[in-house]
């Protein structure tokens, strides 16, 4: 009776003990968090950009053709009314002569009709034609003297249209970009060289929303390849709304004086004067992209979970990203593998400042 009693008891424990084992828990990702402090800096201390001309032409013909040659190259430096590339003008040439050609016939007519006219009024004087003969004939030769005037006005026309198969210069400068080659048939208007023209060079540069910058702010520029010369400069332009992709307003601002010395194209540092910008300086890592808006992550404390905030950067330097807008003084946020996380999603903050490397999303 005893063993009887025995026997189930130890068959259900090799039951329990051949079961297999709980799950074990879901593990929570460890990030690096940290608290921001707030600080105050110049606003738009330094921007990069690129020395273009003040004033720039794209220069096409005003008729169109088959380009016959080109001579301007890239680089060269050109003076106003310099030939700079020529159409195969055979056919205008033609158009031309049949248009004096018409010239010329027209006036014929027209000193027939006066003539006539002439005659006509001797004939009235001695009472051999009636008043109506001569007015026919003045209107005769009031319509021989505007098909003239049309003849004459074609004949110039299709001088001028000669004269365009020739592109020249409209002022001094150099020749920043060819778009066409001999050969190539391009019609009316279509660019076929890029001038540059002589004079102010500007440095066109790309400003966060948190930088207030007005029309004649004093700046200073520096050459990337001289860093000990520095250019005094003023904004000229600023634009009235911010690029739809980078958030950012396009500043134009115009290099005073010293205008050769000032290559185009190259690299410049604009340094521009300013009010302070109030915020929180953030790592540079804190700073991520979601659905086209700069956010960063925040960590919620007594949930102990992060989402998603949206930031205004004013600027961004080699100390961090200064964000005007969008988080505070003493707020945590994450600033290792933002990429990985999810709205909600249940962190284990780390302090930043601790000796240990992580992974959000471990």
């Amino acid at each position: 009776m005893r063993l009887s009693i025995v026997m189930p008891v130890l068959a259900a424990a090799a039951l329990a003990a051949c079961s297999a084992p709980d799950a074990p828990p879901a593990q929570v990702p460890a990030v690096l968090v940290h608290t921001v402090g707030e600080v105050v800096a110049p606003a738009g201390r330094y921007f990069t950009g690129e020395i273009v001309p003040r004033h720039a032409s794209a220069l096409g013909f005003r008729v169109g053709g088959k380009l016959l040659t080109r001579e301007a190259d890239v680089g060269a430096v050109v003076k106003k009314g310099d030939a700079l590339a020529r159409l195969d003008a055979a056919d205008m040439r033609l158009g031309a002569s049949a248009a004096q050609a018409q010239r010329a016939a027209a006036q014929s007519d027209l000193a027939l009709a006066r003539a006539e006219l002439a005659r006509v009024q001797a004939l009235r004087a001695r009472n051999f034609v009636s008043d109506s003969v001569v007015d026919q004939q003045r209107t005769a030769m009031e319509a021989a003297a505007a098909r003239f005037r049309q003849a004459q006005a074609q004949a110039a026309l299709a001088g001028n249209q000669t004269d365009y198969a020739t592109l020249t210069a409209d002022a001094d400068g150099v020749i920043t970009a060819v778009a066409a080659e001999p050969g190539q048939v391009l019609a009316a208007g279509q660019p076929v060289l890029t001038l540059a023209h002589e004079g102010e060079r500007e440095v066109r540069i790309n400003v966060p929303e948190g930088v207030a910058v007005a029309v004649g702010d004093p700046a200073q520029v520096r050459l990337w390849a001289d860093r000990d010369t520095i250019f005094d400069a003023v904004v000229r332009e600023v634009a009235p709304a911010a690029d739809a992709a980078t958030r950012t307003f396009t500043v134009k601002v115009t290099v005073q004086g010293a205008a050769q010395a000032v290559p185009l194209g190259a690299t410049a540092t604009v340094a521009l004067a300013g009010g302070d910008v109030h915020g929180v300086l953030l790592p540079l890592r804190a700073v991520g992209e979601r659905d086209g808006a700069t956010v960063v992550w925040r960590y919620d404390p007594a949930a102990g979970t992060v989402s998603p905030v949206a930031v205004t950067v004013a600027q961004f330097s080699e100390a961090g990203a200064q964000v005007a807008e969008g988080i505070d003084a003493g707020a945590q946020v994450v600033v290792a593998g933002i990429h990985l996380l999810q709205p909600g999603q249940a962190v284990r903050a780390v302090p930043a400042s601790a000796p240990v490397s992580l992974d959000a999303g471990r």
